[in-house]
This record gives structure tokens, sequence and C-alpha cells, in this order.
């Protein structure tokens, strides 16, 4: 198998308001959009990010975990440098994120804070420096 993730899909409660927050508030462009189905939008080469309806998603994958807590995955958006996650982070409170850890500098030697989208996804909006950056930055 090569090694590559093609999609990453998260289930939603409201993909007509997760358009709202990437689309409208972030900027990003739809590559699919049908309404109260799905919302795909491309995140790099050969990488989509789908936000699927979650009775759709139930109905095919099984049942989400439920309860108290949040889900154990974060996505992270990696940025040059420390001003631009400050401003990222601000951009997403402004969109409708909720700011759940501002941005610090961190033990890794890195910056970073975290912005729950309107299903409480965390998105990890960050500057590590070294290889790990040079990397992942485009």
């Amino acid at each position: 198998m090569e090694q590559r993730i093609s999609l990453v899909t998260l289930a939603v409660a409201d993909v007509g308001r997760s358009r709202e927050f990437y689309c409208d508030g972030l900027g990003w462009e739809p590559l699919t959009y049908v309404d109260g189905e799905v919302l795909m939008i491309r995140t790099g080469a050969h990488l989509l990010l789908s936000l699927w309806d979650r009775a759709h998603f139930t109905a095919e994958v099984g049942e989400p975990l439920s309860g108290p807590g949040i889900a154990p995955v974060t996505l992270a958006h990696n940025l040059a440098s420390r001003a631009e996650v400050d401003e990222v982070v601000a951009s997403m409170q402004a969109a409708g994120g909720l700011v759940v850890a501002a941005p610090e500098p961190r033990e890794w030697g890195g910056y970073s804070g975290y912005v729950a989208d309107p299903d409480g996804y965390r998105w990890e909006i960050a500057h590590a420096p070294g290889e790990v950056g040079e990397m992942v930055v485009p």
C-alpha cells in the first residue's frame, strides 16, 4: 500500500453550518457541496477534507462514540511564523470557532493554540520550527 492519506472525513451535525464556518468564514473553496449531505474541500495536492452529515456517516460507517470529552484526534494547520498563528486563530474565532487554548510557546520548541470548529473538532494552529515545519509548510 502506498504511504498516503486521500481523505479525512469528519461526521458533522449540520453540513450547512460547516460550510458557513469553513467556506464563508475562513474563505476555503468547496470542491463538492450537497446541502444536508456532504462538503468536500481540497486541502492539499492529493488530500480532501470531507465534512459528512452525521446520519449518513452513521449509516455507512457505524455509530460514532458519544459522551463527555472530545474526539481523540486533532487536525493541524502549520504556519511559517508565530504572528501567522495569532492571525489564523483570530480569523477562526471571527468565523465562529471557539478558542480552547490560546497560542503559546510549547515545550517542544514551537508555538501553537487550539480552536474548535462548530462540531467541536480541534484544530491545532501551529508554528513548528525545524524539520517538521519545513516539511509541512508550503
